[in-house]
């Protein structure tokens, strides 16, 4: 009895396009479990996350709500987003589980540490903007504020900032990742990495430009990281690269 290849195809594709559907299922319900208790708790989380500004502002000084619905429309909105943070590992392994059955032993070896260092890596750079770059940068606009002129920020741009920095540090500080995906893959060598060293210095200032507010602190708040991590990138992808040599070496001499 012979077997119909189109079938056969059609039959796998969609098995993978159900078992993609129950894993997206599964992360929609984390993330709407991880959502239900920051609703509640949303205007003492905005106030956590408001508290940067608010000590640096003059006293009396306070955030306002230009808007009708503003007061309830923004922390809901926060809510989502750190229900999004608080369920994205296990989004993150719901998609691994959906990629890993294709890969070979060795893939999966390298790829898991490499997944779980991005993840904690991305909640470390939220961690270094949220404590020690915001103080900083909202101390910064606070004394430049001219005479005259009450510094005060609507809620819900205060929110689209914090959160546009906030993936803006994550992803940051996804460079050593980055760097050694790029070298593992065989796309870019260690030694090219080290001798564009003042290009990748310059586009990393020119990125953080872009990306931050118009003040030199924000800048090389994100810059001087950033390119620190790209330094620590090129130190693990040498010592992979050395490793490969070595384990190489050793199946060859056997």
């Amino acid at each position: 009895m012979s077997t119909n290849p189109e079938k056969l195809a059609e039959g796998t594709l969609i098995s993978h396009l159900l078992e993609l559907r129950d894993r997206l299922l599964r992360a929609m319900i984390a993330i709407g479990i991880a959502f239900v208790p920051c609703m509640f708790y949303s205007n003492q989380i905005f106030s956590f996350i408001a508290q940067p500004l608010l000590s640096k502002l003059p006293q009396g000084g306070n955030l306002i709500a230009t808007g009708v619905m503003t007061p309830f429309t923004t922390p809901f909105k926060l809510a989502f987003f750190t229900g999004v943070l608080i369920a994205m590992p296990y989004v993150i392994f719901q998609l691994w589980s959906f990629v890993a059955p294709g890969l070979y032993r060795n893939e999966r070896r390298f790829a898991v540490p490499l997944l779980a260092s991005s993840i904690i890596l991305f909640y470390v750079g939220i961690a270094f903007a949220f404590y020690f770059v915001f103080p900083v940068m909202f101390q910064f606009f606070a004394s430049t504020t001219p005479k005259g002129v009450a510094m005060m920020t609507d809620i819900n741009n205060y929110l689209d900032f914090v959160v546009t920095m906030f993936f803006c540090f994550g992803l940051a500080f996804e460079v050593p990742v980055a760097v050694v995906l790029l070298v593992v893959m065989g796309m870019v060598k260690v030694a090219a990495l080290k001798k564009n060293r003042g290009y990748v210095l310059i586009g990393i200032f020119i990125l953080a430009a872009l990306l931050t507010p118009p003040d030199a602190i924000s800048q090389c708040s994100l810059a001087i990281p950033m390119y620190a991590l790209y330094e620590a990138g090129i130190l693990m992808a040498q010592v992979l690269v050395r490793k490969k040599a070595q384990a190489e070496l050793v199946k060859t001499d056997k």
